[in-house]
This record gives structure tokens, sequence and C-alpha cells, in this order.
């Protein structure tokens, strides 16, 4: 039994070394902890951006890109809690953490195609991808809002910023330019209606190094389209440049009366004027109002429109129908259409301040003593637009009194020049139509008639003095032609043998037959000395003679 027990007992024996088999999974495990280190390390932060809809989106697909360089991946898009937007998860790499700035901003890059140009044509391939603009905010953050449409001005852009309204209708949309002699300078940015006011207003921004030319005495004005000016120099035409003509735009320059001024370095409100004209026009601090009373039709006539003097501008229209009180219906015949003008004292040439405006209160009531007065005016026969025409009436139909209503001058006035063609028109018409036309088309007719029984007459009388006329030169004609036969009978005669004519005719010839037979030797001679008359020697050799023979 003893012997049993000792050959069942184990023996152990200390293990003193270990197996290298074990050296493959430690090595292993280190290769993981170190992958797993090297990815951690290499990762950034986690994300969350906010967009209206995840069209164009995949997780694990669409990246994030900054400069075109890959920057993160979409891990998850989920839905928000309250269904408005969906909620993209995205893991960034360690090099963008300094990117991630709280004014950083977030987009979906597609192709795009506008007026100003066509984007995003690589994502036609390579899909949709998410940019990312840095901001310069020294905070940090993880959650962003994306953004619909890309930033029309980059942040941190070198520039300036100014805020523009035209005070009219909405008439600019983000993206459309800003021109400076036809050079595309900037961009309106971002529109924002301010409803307490009632006025919509445009933030816009002037890229460097075009900021310098913004001024403090700039002035914006409207570049849309083309405007076309028809006048006594000729046809004139405005344009921007080919965007202007397709949308709308706005430009800016300084008046030439106005000196340059100081350079604008940061954020200023400025007015768009609506054309050229009006925002190079003088902008004059004091006017003063005046109230006209007319009885011509005010079809055309609109608030904004000139006051001229002698074709000078003096003034504009602020009011047409001013509400009166105690003022008679608009159909009673008395009934006075008030318009409200106002005239400024700097284009009178009075000065432009509060002593200038009491001068032209001064003056105005001895200007309509003196008969001034005003008319309605044609601004443009195309349009049929009107103004308001100051002029002095003639001493019959002046105006000395002075009238007032509602703590406005009233200025006499009197039909326009329209108005009154127009009235002699119809005066002349009325004339034309109190005319006896029948009775006068009776006589006419009798006088036609008349004149018709005359020129037969006058025909008849005209064929029997022709026939006269020619039995007149019928009898002339025989009695020459007898006078002519006379005369060759006498002519004949004196020819006739031994008549005394036929004995002169040959006593002629025989006196002519005589002179030429003495004239015979002084012909010789001629033949053979033709200088013999002039030199009389004889014999001198010197003489030029004849070489022709005897």
């Amino acid at each position: 039994m003893t012997d049993n027990n000792i050959a069942t007992q184990a023996r152990v024996e200390p293990v003193t070394s270990w197996s290298k088999v074990w050296l493959i999974p430690l090595i292993a495990l280190g290769v993981g902890v170190w992958m797993v280190y090297q990815q951690l390390s290499q990762q950034g932060p986690v994300v969350q951006i906010e967009f209206r809809s995840a069209e164009g989106l995949e997780p694990g697909k669409t990246k994030i890109r900054a400069r075109d360089v890959e920057v993160g991946l979409v891990k998850e898009i989920t839905l928000a809690k309250d269904l408005s937007s969906v909620i993209v998860t995205a893991r960034m790499t360690a090099d963008a953490d300094p990117l991630l700035t709280q004014d950083a901003n977030f987009w979906v890059v597609t192709p795009k195609v506008s007026l100003s140009g066509i984007s995003g044509l690589s994502t036609l391939l390579s899909g949709a991808y998410i940019k990312l603009e840095p901001g310069n905010s020294p905070q940090r953050s993880v959650r962003f809002k994306g953004l619909d449409t890309p930033p029309l001005t980059p942040a941190g852009a070198p520039g300036l910023h100014l805020t523009l309204s035209s005070g009219q209708d909405f008439a600019y949309a983000a993206g459309d330019p800003i021109i400076y002699k036809g050079l595309e300078v900037g961009k309106i940015d971002h529109v924002h209606f301010n409803v307490a006011e009632r006025t919509v207003y445009y933030n816009a921004f002037i890229q460097a190094p075009y900021n310098k030319l913004v001024t403090s005495n700039s002035r914006f004005w409207n570049a849309s389209g083309v405007k076309m000016d028809l006048s006594a120099e000729g046809l004139s035409i405005q344009a921007g440049n080919l965007q202007t003509l397709l949308t709308n735009g706005v430009t800016f320059g300084v008046p030439a009366h106005l000196p340059q001024g100081e350079v604008i370095t940061e954020r200023t409100y400025f007015k768009v004027y609506p054309d050229y004209e009006q925002a190079t026009a003088p902008d004059f601090q004091y006017s003063q109002e005046y109230l006209l009373l007319l009885e011509d039709s005010v079809k055309g006539l609109f608030p904004g429109a000139p006051v001229t003097y002698r074709g000078l501008n003096i003034g504009k229209v602020l009011a047409v129908n001013l509400p009166l009180e105690q003022q008679p219906a608009y159909l009673e015949p008395q009934y006075q259409i008030p318009v409200l003008i106002s005239l400024y004292p700097g284009q009178i040439g009075l000065s432009d301040n509060l002593v200038g405006k009491q001068k032209l209160d001064e003056k105005m009531d001895l200007w309509i003593q003196d008969g001034l007065h005003a008319s309605l005016g044609n601004g443009n026969l195309l349009t049929g637009k009107q103004l308001i025409e100051l002029t002095y009436a003639p001493s019959s139909a002046r105006h000395n009194d002075l009238v007032s209503l509602q703590n406005y001058r009233v200025i006499p006035s009197v039909s326009g020049e329209l108005s009154q063609l127009t009235e002699k028109f119809s005066a002349l018409l009325d004339k034309f139509n109190h005319l006896p036309l029948q009775e006068l088309a009776e006589n006419a007719s009798d006088m036609l008639g008349t004149s018709a029984q005359t020129m037969v007459e006058i025909r008849t009388s005209l064929q029997a003095m022709q026939g006269l006329l020619a039995e007149l030169q019928d009898k002339q004609l025989v009695e020459q032609l007898r006078a002519t036969l006379a005369s060759l009978e006498q002519l004949a005669a004196d020819f006739a043998d031994g008549s005394t004519s036929q004995g002169e005719l040959q006593r002629t010839l025989q006196q002519i037959q005589r002179t030429l037979q003495q004239s015979q030797p002084l012909l010789q001679q001629l033949n053979q000395t033709p200088n013999s008359l002039i030199f009389s020697g004889q014999g001198d050799e010197s003489q030029p003679r004849a070489t022709g023979a005897n």
C-alpha cells in the first residue's frame, strides 16, 4: 500500500522560464494599441451642423473641405427634434480644430448656374460636399448652423461694409453688383426690411483696394438697365455693364461741384438716388413751401416733378390735390386743385440757410405783386409728364392781391400753354361750326355752274376767232405771192436785151477786167521779190528772193 501511494504521487517542479509563443499576441496587442492611439491622435472633434435639408448628403461619403482640402467626413444624419431641419454629425481632422471658430460658416456645394457665373461643376462627378469657411472669432464651437447659400463676402475679406437705402420699393437683391466707371468693385451681400420704418436696407461690401474710392461726398445712384435721353443736344444712352443690363446694380462717384472729401473707413449710411442727375444735383438743406390752385387738369403731374423758371430748376412738387379745410367737392365748377410746391433759396440765388429762407418769403410777396404766376407745362411729350412753370404775367393780367391759405402763401396760377392752345382751337372750331356752310356750298355750286357755261361760250368764241385768223392768213399769203410774182416779172424785164440794167452790168465787168490787167506787173514783182515792198534797194544780194520759177 505504501508502494502504491509512492507510485501515484505527482512531482511538482517550478517553471523557471516562459514560452516565446506569447510574444506574438503581445506584439499584436501593441500594434493595435499604437494604431488606436495613432487614429485617435489624428482625429479632431465631432461637430454638429444644422441644415434645412440633407439633399445631396450621404453618411460615410460626403466630405467636408476647407480651401479644397479634406478636413472632415459626415458620419450621421438625423432629423432635428422639431422636424424642421436635419442635424449632420461629422468627424473633423486634427488639423481642422483651429478652423472651428464660433463664426465659421458651413454650406453645401452643388452645381449652380446664375447671372454671375457657373460654380460647383466639380460636384457633377465627385458629388456634393460641405465647405467650411473659418471666421475671425477667438472662441471655439462644435455646433453650427449651415447656410442655404454661400456667403457673398468671405469672412475677414479686406474692404468696406456700407448700408444703402433707396427709399423706394424693393429694387436690389443679394449678389447685385456695385459698379465704379464700368468696373465691378463690390456686391450687395444682404437685404434687410425694417418693418417699423417700412424701409428696405441693403448691406453692401466694397472690396479692397476700391474701398478707398468711397468718401464722405460720394453719391450712389441706380445703374440698372439702359437710360435713353432725347434732348436738344441729341440722343444719349447710358448703361452700366452687361450684368446690370440683365439685373439691377448701383454705381457711385463724387459730383463735380463737390470736393473729394475724406475716405470712409467704417460702416456708413448712403442714399441711393434714382439716376445720375438727381445724385449729382446740389443737395440744399433749406426750402420754403407755397400753394398753387390750378384749374387745369393735373394728369401727368406727380410729386417730385420739377418747378422751373425760364427753364431753370428751382424747386419740386411736394403734393398734388393737397387736402384743405372747407374745400368744395371735386365736381363743383369752382373747385381748384391745390398743389403744394417747395422752392429752394439756394437754387434761386439766395443763401442756403435760415436767412435765405426768410429773404425768399419777403421777396416772394414783391414778385407776386409784380405779376409772378404759376402754370402747368409739358415735361415730356412722349410720357405726358407735366411740371410747374413760374413766369411773369403781362400788366393787364397781373394779380396784385396777396392770399394765404392754411399758412401757405398762394402763388396765382393761370392756364398752361397747352390749355390755352386747346381753348383757342376750341374757339376756332366753334367759329367754324357757326359758318353758313350750306349757303356757301349752294353759292359755290351755282358759281361752278355759271363758270362751266362761261367756259363753253369762251370755247365757242375761240373757235370763231381761229376761223377768222385762218381766213386772214390765207388773204395775206395770196397778196404776198402776187407781190413776189410782180417783182420777178420786173427783174426779168430789166435783164431783157437792150435794157439799162444789162448795159450797166457789162460796163462794170469791163472796168474790173481793166483793173486786173493794170495790176498784173505788180503781182509779178511780188511773186519774184516778196519783200520789195519793204526793202526799196535794187540788186541787193542780202535781200531774200523767191525761189520759185519765173
